[in-house]
Parts: structure tokens; C-alpha cells; sequence
């Protein structure tokens, strides 16, 4: 027998955890992305967005992530389902710090955009597992799947431009 899924009224602690949870992976994000000088000596395509457009986007999308995780806590049909949807969340934010992590800290935009591709597919996965349980928590991260496929073809050209980067 599949054990219904954690459901509270008024939703609080659900609405803070999902919030705690993006703002963990923003910061963690947020501190590991230096834009410095070697971030101003990167070739860079003409259509790249200003940098400060980059923070109100990023904020933008993981509030949407936050609140499409707690419409999914909410309509998650069994204990089991809440549990794959925390693992895929947890897959996505991991992705999202790595793809930072390479990029910023480790001054490797190659290795990036090799990681962006399952960062993308993690968001994609996520809308599939969601679309028949919540479309509403599902429609909230299309955003973000459109943001990170527009992030890789950035990268790409990045990539392209400065091609080759060293070890660090």
C-alpha cells in the first residue's frame, strides 16, 4: 500500500523549505560566481546580456523554483513520488552549483558547457515528473528551462571565442 504523501494545512513549513532550498542553492551560486578580472577578459558574444541583468533574472527563476517545489510538495500523490521530486530538485541544484563551480571558480567554461547540458535536461526532467501531478508547478519552470538553454548557447560562444582554456 503506497503511504500518502506529507500534507499540512496552511503549508508553512512546506513554502520554507522550498524557499530555504533556493536561496541555499542562490547563495551557494552566488558566492562561487567571481566576476573578476579574468570574468572582464573573456571574449564575450555582442548579444550577451549586461552583467547586472544576470542577478535579476537568477532571482526571478529560483523563486519560481520555490514555488513550483511547494506546489509539488503539495500534490504529491505518495510519500515515494515526494521523494523523487526532493531527488530531482536536489539533482537540479547540484547541477546548478556545478555548472558555477566550473565556470567561475574553476575558470573553465568548456568544462561548463559540458555540464549544462544534463543541468538542462535535470529541468526538463523535472517539468515531465511534474506536468501530470501539478501543471501549474510544471509551467513555473519553463523559465528556467528557457534560461539554461539560453545560458548553454552562451557558453558555447564563450567557449568558442576563447577556446583554448588551460588547467587551473
Amino acid at each position: 500500500m503506497t503511504q500518502p504523501a506529507p500534507r499540512r494545512r496552511g503549508g508553512w513549513k512546506q513554502i520554507a523549505t522550498a524557499a530555504a532550498a533556493a536561496i541555499a542553492v542562490a547563495t551557494v551560486g552566488g558566492v562561487i560566481t567571481e566576476i573578476g578580472p579574468w570574468y572582464y577578459a573573456l571574449r564575450k558574444p555582442s548579444w550577451q546580456p549586461p552583467d547586472w541583468a544576470f542577478g535579476p533574472a537568477w532571482t526571478l527563476i529560483f523563486a519560481l523554483a520555490a514555488l513550483s517545489g511547494y506546489l509539488a510538495w503539495q500534490s504529491a500523490p505518495s510519500m515515494r513520488r515526494w521523494g523523487a521530486i526532493v531527488g530531482l530538485f536536489t539533482a537540479n541544484g547540484l547541477l546548478n552549483i556545478g555548472w558555477s563551480a566550473c565556470f567561475f571558480a574553476l575558470h573553465r567554461p568548456d568544462w561548463a558547457l559540458g555540464e549544462v547540458g544534463p543541468l538542462w535536461l535535470s529541468v526538463l526532467a523535472l517539468i515531465v515528473v511534474l506536468w501530470p501531478q501539478s501543471r501549474r508547478a510544471a509551467w513555473l519552470l519553463v523559465p528556467y528551462l528557457a534560461w539554461v538553454g539560453f545560458a548553454a548557447v552562451l557558453n558555447l560562444a564563450v567557449v568558442q571565442l576563447n577556446y583554448p582554456f588551460v588547467e587551473p
